[in-house]
């Protein structure tokens, strides 16, 4: 994502790694920063959306192995929606 020129920050890089960390706090510190969500667990933060559309985004991914490809289409997903402050997008493999 970096290479596509998105500003990233992960979980290990601010040193939560293997904490398992609730789902409402990693939204939490998101809207705190100001940042969008980008997960894999689509479930349980379509959930939080439901509950509050007051974050900066949220990126909801499906998993897939082919990591550049994946990358291409959140990319492609997060300039085709706009502004993210607010929206839950989607981003599911072909096919």
């Amino acid at each position: 994502m970096r290479a596509l020129g998105h500003d990233v920050l992960t979980i290990q890089e601010i040193g939560r790694a293997g904490e398992s960390v609730p789902d409402d706090e990693v939204l939490a510190t998101a809207v705190a920063d100001g940042r969008a969500v980008l997960t894999l667990n689509r479930r349980h933060f379509k959930q939080l959306h439901t509950k509050s559309a007051a974050h900066a985004g949220m990126i909801l991914c499906k998993a897939d192995n082919n990591f550049a490809a994946l990358a291409a289409r959140i990319h492609l997903a997060v300039l085709s929606a706009g502004e993210p402050a607010g929206q839950m997008i989607r981003v599911n493999r072909p096919g």
